[in-house]
């Protein structure tokens, strides 16, 4: 699948000036939801991503998914699976499992997100349901920001922003790699511009 072309022809890859969930600044933006809203385009990219961690051979018992963004994209990834799907989300702003979900005992559970940057949100959610006697097999998403090292990819790179635990695997379909600035030194901020936060913790 060329999945630069399904974000463009989405309007999935927004181009302008963005304040990132790492307080970066960026001149691209992937609002992955532009992708989701299309059942059979998610199911597609679903299907895709669970042949990537089949071929690797991991064992998945369940998929587990932070809300807000990871929702829609580890639901399809579970159903592709044919695994049980469960999700995490932040109370009062931590990361917690709620509504009556259960972990079961070294139960081998994947992190999906729907983009992976840092992996912050996604390592949050491994620690809680580690806490809960569950053992983290690796972490996946429909796009890799290029922050953190994918899965089979051979892209050089230092990857020392990277949060996720580098001895576990992060299967995505695509690195989408762009141009990131601190706040003080971003060029766009220098031209007057303002940086904006979409997403599901911006508008």
């Amino acid at each position: 699948m060329d999945i630069m072309r399904i974000y463009k022809e989405a309007n999935a890859l927004l181009e302008g000036h963005f304040l990132l969930s790492s307080g970066k600044h960026s001149p691209f933006y992937l609002q992955s939801a532009k992708v989701l809203e299309s059942p059979k385009l998610a199911y597609e990219l679903a299907q895709s991503l669970a042949k990537v961690i089949q071929e690797s051979k991991i064992q998945v018992q369940c998929v587990c998914s932070p809300a807000l963004g990871g929702i829609l994209a580890g639901y399809e990834l579970a159903r592709c699976l044919g695994v049980r799907f469960i999700f995490t989300e932040r109370v009062n702003a931590e990361m917690t499992l709620r509504r009556g979900f259960e972990i079961y005992k070294e139960e081998k559970i994947l992190i999906c997100e729907d983009i992976i940057t840092t992996g912050g949100s996604a390592m949050e959610c491994a620690r809680v349901v580690e806490s809960l006697g569950a053992n983290i097999v690796g972490y996946a998403a429909l796009a890799n920001r290029g922050i953190c090292k994918r899965f089979n990819a051979f892209r050089a790179g230092d990857y020392l922003e990277c949060k996720l635990d580098s001895s576990l695997p992060l299967f995505a379909l695509e690195d989408f790699v762009f141009d990131t600035y601190e706040a003080a030194n971003c060029p766009l901020c220098k031209q007057g511009s303002v940086a904006i936060k979409p997403g599901s913790r911006g508008n």
